[in-house]
C-alpha cells in the first residue's frame, strides 16, 4: 500500500477522534469523513507500519445512518464535522469511543459505559465561539466558480478543515445564536469598510487577531471581546459605538491585547469600553459573573446535567471536604457548596479566580475557597494550604484536554480522597490518567458520557472512584 492509492472500501465502525476504520486484505485504514455502514472509494494520505489513513474521494454507497448537513461550510470548516451523522448515531459513536479509549489505551477489561445523554439543543447551543481574523482566505469551490473577483487579503471565521494557515470567511455558524451571527456580520463590516490590518503570524505584525462573542444564555447578556495584537484604544471606541449603534442591547465590549506571538483568544490586558467587561449567567439557583478570559462550560443547558451528575455521583454528606481542581470561574464549586462542608478549589488562570472569589460573595456562599496557582507546585511543594483547609474526603477533577500532569496524578492519589470523580472532554488522557490513579489503589465504579458538543466528535465524561479498601 502508497500514499495516493485508492481502493473501494465499506467502513467498518467508528474509531477514536471522529475517524472510522475500514480494512484492506485485514490492514486498518482510519478514514476521516466517512460512516461507518459507507461504501466508499478511499485515497490513502500516510502508510505507518501498523495502520494507514485516508479520505474518501467519492461515496459508492452511503450508509444509512448518513443525514443531508445544513451548514453550507460544512467539509470546509474544520469544526462540525459529523453534521451529516444522524444525531443518534452520534451519541452511539461518543459512548464508544469512550468504551475504545479505557479499554486500549486505559487497559480496562469490560468496561461500562451508559448511553450518552443526549443535548436538548443540537444548533445553536453555544454560549461562546471564537473567530479568527486572517489575512489568507480559503475560498470555497462555489465562490471560485462564480468567477467573480474575491478579496483573498481578509478573512473572519473559521480556519479550513485541516489547515492552520488559512481561514473561511464565514457569514453565520449554526452552533450560536442568530443574535451572535449578526454580531458578526457588523463586526466584519466595520473592520472592512476601516480597512484594519490583520496580524500576520511571520511578521509578527497587524492588528486583528480574534473575535470572541459570549452570551448567558439564561440573561440574555452578550460580551463582546475584541483580540488584537496592540492597543489602538481610538479604533476599539470606534467599533464599540458602532455596534452600540446597531445592536443596542449589547451588554459589554471589551477589547483584550495580546501582544505575543502565541495565536490564542487570550492576552495581557483587558479594557471594558463599554460594560463591566463581564456577564452574567445562571445555572440552577446561582448566578455567575464570567469575564472575557475565563473558562465557563460552552453549552449553558448541559452543564447543569453535568453539574447534577456530579452532586449524583460524588454523594456528598454535609461533613465532605471537596477539592475542586481546576476550578474555572468555580461554578462546580459553588453550585455543590450547599451540600457539603467546603470547598478548596485550584485554578491557574487569575481573572478565573477572581471570578469564582465573586461569584461566591454574589450567591451568598462562605464556605468556598479559591486558589491561585500552578496545581504541580500547589500538591507538591506550595502545601500548606492543605493543613489549613484539612484532608479532602473527595476530589472533583476537570483538567484541559492534555489531561492531569503525573505528578499531580501521585498527588491525588496520596491524599487518598474516599472518592474522585473525574469529569474530561477527552477520553483519551481520561483513560491514562484514571489507569494510573487504578493502579494508586482507585477503582473505577461509573463512566457516564454527556453530549456537550453535538455534531462534532468532543464528548464530555464523568467517572466516579472509589478507594479501594
Amino acid at each position: 500500500m502508497r500514499r495516493g492509492e485508492e481502493y473501494d472500501l465499506t467502513i467498518e465502525n467508528f474509531a477514536l477522534e471522529g475517524k472510522c476504520v475500514a480494512r484492506h486484505d485485514g490492514f486498518v485504514i482510519f478514514v476521516s469523513g466517512a460512516i461507518p455502514g459507507d461504501t466508499a472509494r478511499i485515497r490513502i494520505d500516510k502508510v505507518k507500519q501498523n495502520f494507514a489513513t485516508g479520505t474518501p474521494v467519492g461515496i459508492l454507497k452511503p450508509s444509512p445512518l448518513r443525514t443531508t448537513p445544513p451548514c453550507q461550510y460544512f467539509g470546509a470548516c474544520g469544526g462540525c464535522t459529523w453534521q451529516h451523522v444522524q444525531y443518534e448515531a452520534q451519541l452511539a459513536m461518543k459512548r464508544q469511543n469512550v468504551i475504545d479509549a479505557f479499554e486500549r489505551i486505559g487497559g480496562f477489561k469490560g468496561v461500562e459505559v451508559v448511553s450518552t445523554i443526549p443535548s436538548d439543543e443540537t444548533y445553536f447551543y453555544r454560549n461562546k465561539i471564537e473567530f479568527s481574523f486572517s489575512r489568507r482566505r480559503w475560498l470555497l469551490d462555489e465562490e471560485i466558480s462564480t468567477g467573480s473577483p474575491i478579496e483573498k487579503t481578509f478573512a473572519l471565521g473559521f480556519h479550513h478543515a485541516g489547515r492552520y494557515d488559512k481561514v473561511l470567511d464565514v457569514d453565520a455558524c449554526l452552533l450560536q445564536s442568530e443574535t451572535s451571527n449578526e454580531i458578526l456580520r457588523i463586526v466584519r463590516e466595520f473592520c472592512r469598510g476601516r480597512q484594519l490590518d490583520v496580524y500576520d503570524s511571520e511578521r509578527h505584525s497587524g492588528y486583528l487577531r480574534f473575535l470572541v462573542i459570549r452570551e448567558g444564555r439564561n440573561t440574555g447578556e452578550r460580551m463582546v471581546n475584541l483580540v488584537t495584537l496592540e492597543d489602538r484604544p481610538e479604533i476599539a471606541s470606534e467599533l464599540c459605538a458602532y455596534l452600540l449603534q446597531r445592536f443596542p442591547t449589547l451588554t459589554t465590549f471589551v477589547n483584550t491585547i495580546n501582544p505575543k506571538r502565541a495565536q490564542i483568544a487570550r492576552g495581557e490586558a483587558e479594557r471594558a469600553y463599554y460594560g463591566p467587561g463581564t456577564l452574567m449567567e445562571t445555572v440552577g439557583k446561582y448566578r455567575f459573573r464570567i469575564s472575557a478570559n475565563s473558562f465557563f462550560q460552552t453549552n449553558t443547558k448541559q452543564a447543569k446535567k453535568l453539574f447534577d451528575l456530579v452532586k449524583w455521583l460524588a454523594e456528598f454528606k454535609p461533613t465532605d471536604i471537596v477539592y475542586d481542581l481546576y476550578s474555572g470561574a468555580g461554578a462546580l464549586s459553588i453550585y455543590i457548596s450547599d451540600e457539603v462542608q467546603k470547598v478548596v478549589g485550584i485554578e491557574l488562570v487569575p481573572s478565573s479566580v477572581s471570578d469564582a472569589q465573586l461569584n461566591a460573595s454574589l450567591n451568598g456562599v462562605k464556605n468556598c475557597f479559591f486558589l491561585l496557582g500552578d496545581l504541580k507546585e500547589r500538591l507538591t511543594r506550595d502545601t500548606q494550604w492543605i493543613d489549613e483547609y484539612g484532608n479532602p474526603d473527595i476530589i472533583l477533577v476537570d483538567p484541559p484536554r492534555s489531561g492531569m500532569h503525573p505528578k499531580v496524578v501521585q498527588r491525588v492519589a496520596h491524599l487518598s480522597p474516599s472518592r474522585i470523580v473525574y469529569v474530561s472532554c477527552n477520553p483519551a488522557t481520561q483513560a491514562r490518567d484514571i489507569r494510573s490513579l487504578s493502579d494508586a489503589g482507585y477503582r473505577l465504579e461509573y463512566l457516564q458520557p454527556v453530549d456537550l458538543f453535538p455534531h462534532t466528535s468532543h464528548v464530555e465524561t464523568i467517572a466516579k472512584l472509589t478507594r479501594k479498601s
